[in-house]
């Protein structure tokens, strides 16, 4: 595996009409990455989302000089796995922030990017923002339904076919409307779904953590502990003190 390649080497992997398509994809982030971490190419919105003005801002910089720290930590986590492994990653669910940013949900894909002798030189990475325009969609009205049932039952076991079955449809038809509308799979609904009433449990209501976790579906707070680190990038605890502090 070699390290800190040139921006052109990439090209030639990627192909210069890629990278100028990429330029006009509004809410989808999308970069290229030397193997060293470094970021080598840019979109005008991924350069949005790390609230800096321009590119040139952006090039040259690490995930953890321009995200939340443990956010940037699982994102460079993701590319030494697709670095090592030469193995794409594909429908990753995530929050995404800037310092100072707000929280969004994007579903992300990387995949290695190899020279001419075959090895591993970088990462290309696209975010796609799942923000919810669609859901008045009038064809997916019963996808209301679904969102409705999740929220009445964050503390119980829901399963595809539960949703479904809500839906009046089948897992795979489901499964279809979901990714259209939300931009998620059924399962990855439910499991935002916890985590948004999560947070906002922890920055409105008196409640401990345990009774938190168990509102979410969680029986093991620990669980509950790391599911939420993992996609939100700081402890439920932490999370609590710094949106207390900033209201």
């Amino acid at each position: 595996m070699t390290t800190a390649p040139t921006l052109d080497a990439l090209r030639g992997a990627l192909g210069p009409a890629v990278l100028e398509m990429v330029d006009h994809l509004p809410g989808t982030m999308f970069c290229v990455k030397g193997a060293d971490g470094r970021y080598l190419a840019v979109n005008p919105t991924f350069v949005e989302r790390t609230n800096k003005r321009s590119r040139g801002d952006v090039v040259g910089r690490r995930a953890a000089e321009l995200f939340v720290p443990e956010l940037a930590e699982r994102y460079e986590e993701q590319d030494a796995r697709v670095l090592s492994s030469g193995k794409p990653l594909f429908n990753e669910l995530e929050l995404i922030r800037a310092s100072g940013g707000p929280f969004r949900w994007h579903i992300t894909a990387k995949v290695p990017l190899r020279d001419q002798a075959g090895r591993v030189v970088g990462i290309a990475s696209m975010s796609q923002d799942v923000g919810e325009a669609a859901e008045d969609d009038p064809a997916m009205t019963s996808l209301g339904a679904v969102r409705a049932y999740i929220d009445a039952h964050l503390d119980q076991p829901v399963t595809s076919q539960d949703l479904a079955r809500v839906a009046g449809c089948s897992v795979d038809t489901l499964e279809r409307r979901s990714r259209r509308v939300f931009g998620r799979s059924p399962r990855q609904l439910v499991l935002s779904s916890r985590i948004d009433a999560a947070r906002e449990m922890l920055t409105a209501k008196e409640l401990t953590l345990a009774q938190i976790a168990d509102r979410c579906g969680y029986s093991d707070q620990a669980a509950f502990n790391r599911t939420f680190t993992r996609l939100v990038g700081m402890p439920p605890g932490r999370y609590r003190r710094e949106r207390r502090t900033q209201g």
